[in-house]
């Protein structure tokens, strides 16, 4: 299983990205192993979101942890049987504790708004 965190920055003290599409970057890794592949993310002006899913798809995540997740975005996770996990907040190291938990939300639909732009 393959857990993709959307990111801050390249490490596990990297806060969590609270943006799907627009995160600065994909950190992706095996729970329970402490090798991490960081992934840039740089999204268009349009599709961010569909960008970023077909990165995820690509990398062969099974599941996304986030802060929120747009429509387009969503869309194309479960499309490509990808679990959504959002409601992350902090470090990554703690999504990912919070993931192992059960203490995040899998999501069954968009948690935002499809939006025009802007990193957050």
């Amino acid at each position: 299983m393959t857990i993709c965190i959307t990111a801050n920055g390249e490490t596990l003290e990297s806060q969590v990205n609270p943006s799907f599409g627009r995160a600065l970057y994909f950190l992706f890794l095996l729970p329970g192993m402490p090798e991490v592949e960081a992934v840039k993310n740089t999204p268009g002006a349009h599709g961010a979101g569909v960008q970023a899913a077909q990165i995820v798809a690509n990398k062969g995540a099974s599941d996304v942890i986030t802060g929120n997740v747009g429509p387009n975005a969503y869309q194309a996770l479960t499309a490509a049987g990808i679990k959504v996990h959002v409601g992350a907040t902090g470090t990554v190291k703690k999504a990912i504790e919070d993931f192992c938990a059960g203490l995040l939300t899998r999501t069954e639909s968009p948690t935002s708004r499809r939006h025009g732009g802007g990193r957050r």
